[in-house]
């Protein structure tokens, strides 16, 4: 008997020290993490902050499910096509930062990352932004280029697909910049580094797709939005937050 109650109490102490890891809630900080200076930017509940890039409103295709923003596929649209539906948190744009993002892919999908976003007239939200893909890197169509999968500095510097989860499971992306010194981590480990207004950078560009991009040309912002993609996917993001540095 002894030994059956010293075996449930040590269960119970188990449970206890596991439970605050498992049982933290989506889309909220811990006190830790608001003395380190980090703000919600996705409060779980609306999209309170986000609206279309270029516009007013938030696309009809965006909704809220199991505590995440989700980008659905927009009406008489195939998978694949946007419908408009690129987001920007507007109220503030950001220059040194440490953004962290949980996102994830439905099987094919593809998305975006977006940081320095620099909104334009008519323009797409990549004409001048640098963007981190977010892929299903097994089922995707555009998995066949190494800087085209989940993690990358798109079509400019590849990620380890192995630190991805695949489809249908959580990705955590961190984007640290810091004057123009960029470090992405991906579910824990760093993936990529490159610095920006560089002539290592001029040379990304221009072996890049981006090289016919104006935006590119003209250089990008050293401060901007942080945005999403809509690429004609389902997608879901969740535990956006940021801090400044």
């Amino acid at each position: 008997m002894k030994n059956t109650i010293i075996f449930s109490l040590t269960i119970v102490l188990m449970a206890l020290v596991i439970a605050p890891a498992s049982a933290k809630k989506a889309n909220k900080l811990t006190k830790k993490e608001i003395k380190q200076g980090w703000t919600l930017l996705f409060n779980g509940e609306d999209f309170e902050g986000w609206r279309r890039c270029n516009g007013d409103e938030m696309p009809a295709n965006w909704v809220i499910e199991d505590d995440a923003m989700k980008v659905l596929l927009g009406a008489r649209k195939k998978p694949g096509q946007g419908a408009g539906g690129d987001i920007l948190y507007s109220p503030k744009k950001f220059k040194n930062f440490e953004l962290s993002i949980d996102w994830k892919a439905s099987e094919a999908a593809n998305s975006g990352i977006f940081y320095y976003v620099r909104e334009t007239p008519r323009k797409p939200i990549y004409y001048a932004a640098p963007e981190i893909q977010v892929l299903d890197n097994k089922n995707a169509s555009d998995n066949k280029v190494d800087s085209h999968l989940a993690g990358s500095l798109y079509d400019m510097l590849p990620a380890d697909p192995k630190t991805v989860h695949p489809a249908g499971k959580w990705n955590t992306c961190v984007i640290k910049v810091i004057d123009g010194k960029v470090s992405i981590t991906m579910n824990g480990t760093v993936v990529i580094n490159y610095t920006h207004w560089t002539d290592e950078w001029d040379e990304l560009v221009e072996n890049s797709k981006f090289k016919k991009f104006e935006g590119f040309q003209e250089g990008i912002s050293k401060e901007g939005y942080i945005g999403l993609q809509d690429h004609g996917y389902p997608v879901w993001f969740k535990n956006v937050k940021i801090r400044e540095l």
